[in-house]
């Protein structure tokens, strides 16, 4: 697979509509930067409110909601709640959280459900906080700090839980900070940054002091799936150039195959997508590839939300065709049969294992 210059040279960019900044968020220097960037951006309205409430972004219904809520920047504080890293298993030891939303139409969205209210994009103006907090967490966790296998990514911290950093940087910058501050700051043990994204602005990474000690994974699909249900992202081309790039600039990189579905013809889809990015990495001098595979689930309370984001969507949430399956807060959700699970997963493992043999898969789910 082959990129033209000109193509790789124009990234997907969101500029919102409206851009809201709380009080408290503008006095901090980070939040005022943010607001800077979102004027070179060229965003005409931005708030700046008396106070740190925003205002309701509530229309007639449910879909006018959304679309106002997905046009919206808020620029806030973050609250004492997210200071603290939480655990998130099985992608990292720890999870930081830069922002909340993303402006991507996914018509899967796992944020459906996830976050309350309406799906406004946040991105946190205390950015100098929420880093400090790291260095109590160095050598603690349960996932690569307690794992033999991945011993060599250190404590790792996810930042895209929530999120997708990349679609905000040529506003927020925040990314680039943390980047910078994992690859120079002095830590008490070996430390692991990690985020996916399905963006394809990476030129700002591309020079910064990472120390390798980022991993970037791209959020891939079947050409089909990601033509069909990933709205206002980057094409999956786009991506996968995206990815080599970082890898000639020495960051570590994997792939996020998410969600996988077992639609007609996916085993050619598929294929041809691992074949895409096997072409794309063949030269990437110390390549340190990954895949983590994540197939589809949803639940009732994402179910409602998701089909009244995208009334027409033609996503497959049938129940009846499904296994129900609890987590561990209660929680149910809906997964494919075993059946189907074990011919996907046994499918991908040999594929993987043909077609990008130097890949290490993190983990099935």
């Amino acid at each position: 697979m082959t990129m033209p210059a000109s193509t790789a040279d124009a990234p997907v960019l969101w500029v919102p509509s409206r851009v809201l900044v709380t009080r408290s968020a503008a006095e901090l220097p980070h939040g005022a930067d943010i607001v800077a960037r979102c004027e070179a951006a060229g965003v005409n309205d931005i708030e700046l409110l008396s106070g740190d409430r925003l205002p309701s972004l509530k229309g007639e219904d449910e879909r006018s909601t959304y679309a106002m809520a997905k046009r919206t920047l808020a620029v806030v504080v973050a609250p004492p709640s997210k200071l603290r890293p939480q655990p998130i298993p099985p992608s990292a030891d720890w999870r930081i959280d830069l922002a909340t939303g993303c402006p991507g139409h996914c018509q899967y969205c796992y944020l459906a459900g996830s976050l309350s209210g309406p799906p406004i994009t946040r991105v946190y103006a205390n950015l100098p906080e929420l880093l400090s907090q790291m260095d109590d967490y160095v050598g603690q966790g349960t996932v690569t700090s307690a794992s033999i296998d991945r011993a060599d990514e250190g404590t790792t911290f996810e930042v895209s839980c929530y999120t997708d950093p990349l679609a905000l940087e040529h506003l927020s910058g925040s990314l680039s900070t943390t980047i910078r501050h994992v690859g120079e700051h002095s830590w008490a043990g070996p430390v692991g940054l990690r985020f996916t994204t399905k963006y394809d602005n990476v030129a700002p990474l591309l020079d910064l002091p990472h120390g390798r000690r980022t991993r970037v994974r791209v959020s891939v699909n079947a050409d089909e799936i990601a033509g069909r249900f990933e709205g206002g992202t980057a094409r999956l081309p786009k991506r996968i150039h995206a990815l080599r790039r970082l890898g000639l600039a020495g960051y570590r990189i994997g792939l996020t195959i998410a969600p996988i579905m077992p639609v007609p013809d996916w085993r050619e889809g598929y294929g041809a997508l691992l074949a895409d990015v096997a072409e794309a990495v063949a030269d990437v001098p110390d390549l340190d590839l990954t895949v983590e595979c994540i197939t589809h689930r949803f639940t009732a309370i994402s179910k409602d939300v998701l089909t009244g984001w995208y009334p027409r969507t033609k996503l497959e949430m049938d129940e009846p065709s499904r296994t129900r399956k609890f987590g561990k807060f209660g929680a149910a959700k809906y997964v494919y049969p075993k059946d189907t699970m074990s011919e996907l997963r046994s499918w991908f493992t040999a594929e993987l294992e043909q077609t990008l043999p130097q890949a290490r898969l993190l983990y099935w789910t």
